[in-house]
């Protein structure tokens, strides 16, 4: 054999075997199944990026999870299942430190995102379908991106009362908004149409009711108009506005989802709640 001579084709066999090894890696690579245990970060052309199960299937925030527990039981929890896995895949931009996992009155474990249960809707039979959002007006898409989201609770002020929506003793669920992870935001009385009459130059009241001090609104959930929210700054620090009201949140709620103690103090009607269909803007 002619070594010299049946080189070149020699070497250009090599170069052919390898190439076709090369397209068959990266063909697999591309094909490789999204793992079951996955939350990925689905397209929507009306939400943008949700939230959904390996298949594709949406996940859903419930209003009433406020606090961190799941409301959603008995014959609720047939319509609205919950969404479980252990030892989670996520796709890029999402972080693992916003999942966490509780356990059910029942027993069972249930997936949660920024403190919010994770559920799906009985009536989404494909993946991509929304059909459970603004169910009841307190079913939203689960989001990464909510600015603020709405809580339907019992109001239960500083002073250990219950208070009913128009802020009067008794029991009663009341919608208000709250930000992305279920803590309640108030509105001041005393304040003028986006002006802060409260917070003072050196900050020194701010531990007393915080100013939320967020930098940019993303997305609301769909009960929402998210037109009614701006910023305003406030001794060179930013903070959010509700159709003219600037946002706080209450000290002595310790930062815990679910709780409204604010309602109360001084007196009701100071501090109040802010929803979709409660406050007017300050003048």
């Amino acid at each position: 054999m002619n070594l010299r001579k049946n080189l070149p084709l020699a070497i250009a066999g090599i170069a052919v075997m390898f190439a076709s090894w090369s397209c068959s890696k990266n063909n697999n690579s591309t094909n490789t199944p999204t793992p079951a245990n996955a939350v990925k970060l689905s397209a929507n052309a009306k939400f943008g990026n949700i939230l959904t199960d390996s298949k594709g299937k949406t996940l859903y925030f419930f209003a009433i999870d406020a606090n961190g527990s799941s409301g959603c039981n008995g014959g609720c929890s047939v319509v609205w299942p919950t969404f479980y896995q252990a030892d989670l895949t996520l796709d890029k931009g999402l972080d693992s430190k916003d999942f966490g996992t509780i356990t059910r009155t029942d027993g069972s474990k249930q997936t949660t995102y920024k403190g919010w249960p994770l559920y799906y809707y009985q009536s989404d039979a494909n993946a991509g379908d929304i059909n459970g959002d603004k169910v009841g007006n307190t079913w939203f898409v689960a989001k990464p991106d909510y600015t603020v989201m709405v809580s339907n609770t019992q109001l239960i002020g500083n002073d250990g009362v219950k208070y009913t929506s128009d802020l009067k003793p008794g029991d009663g669920v009341t919608q208000y908004i709250v930000d992305d992870r279920g803590q309640t935001l108030y509105s001041f009385s005393h304040d003028k149409f986006k002006i802060n009459n409260f917070t003072n130059s050196t900050f020194s009241n701010n531990k007393v009711w915080p100013i939320d001090t967020i930098k940019t609104v993303l997305n609301v959930p769909s009960v929402l108009d998210k037109t009614q929210f701006q910023t305003i700054t406030v001794f060179g620090k930013t903070q959010l506005v509700y159709k003219g009201w600037p946002l706080y949140y209450f000290g002595a709620d310790n930062n815990q989802r679910g709780n409204n103690k604010g309602v109360s103090v001084p007196t009701p009607g100071i501090w109040p709640y802010v929803n979709a269909t409660s406050v007017v803007a300050p003048n």
